[in-house]
């Protein structure tokens, strides 16, 4: 019997009002796991890889479309980053208990407060917490079917959630 196993990331983008916390728009979606953050996986678990302790949320403004092949090397430039928000680095990604063999960030969500009119396109998750850094590995990378029409007066909430799945 052949067994295949199926892991993945789901994001939801919910765009909320900073005064009434009213969501004004809410999106889930599917991510891509670059062929970079599937290796580290799989070195890490089953190769005596290094670990890492520590995972950073993303956002980028440019209307791209994540590749297999995106790296942390290329991908905040490939995607337009987007760093005009609140803090000097990217948000840490808070996750829970693991089970069922899942793991998500819903009682610790990341959030993005913005100080200039954007659009994000999509988010990312990586190793490195430097604002538009190119070091460490791309975890998940992953565009909204819609643009998030964000300014000062909105946080965009980032609930990430990790599953794998053996079929």
């Amino acid at each position: 019997m052949k067994e295949t196993l199926c892991p993945g990331f789901v994001w939801t983008f919910e765009v909320v009002d900073k005064e009434t916390g009213e969501v004004r728009d809410s999106e889930t979606v599917h991510n891509l796991m670059p062929t970079e953050g599937l290796n580290h996986m799989l070195a890490t678990e089953l190769k005596g890889g290094a670990q890492v302790a520590n995972w950073y949320v993303g956002v980028y403004e440019g209307a791209y479309t994540p590749v297999a092949t995106d790296t942390m090397a290329t991908f905040p430039a490939d995607s337009t980053e987007c760093t005009t928000y609140a803090g000097a680095t990217r948000p840490a990604l808070t996750l829970g208990a693991i089970a069922g063999g899942a793991v998500d960030n819903f009682a610790a969500t990341t959030d993005f407060a913005f100080n200039a009119t954007k659009t994000v396109y999509g988010g990312f998750v990586s190793s490195s917490s430097a604002k538009g850094g190119t070091a460490g590995y791309l975890l998940s990378a992953v565009r909204a079917a819609s643009a998030k029409l964000l300014d000062d007066t909105s946080t965009l909430k980032v609930k990430v959630s990790f599953t794998m799945v053996s079929i």
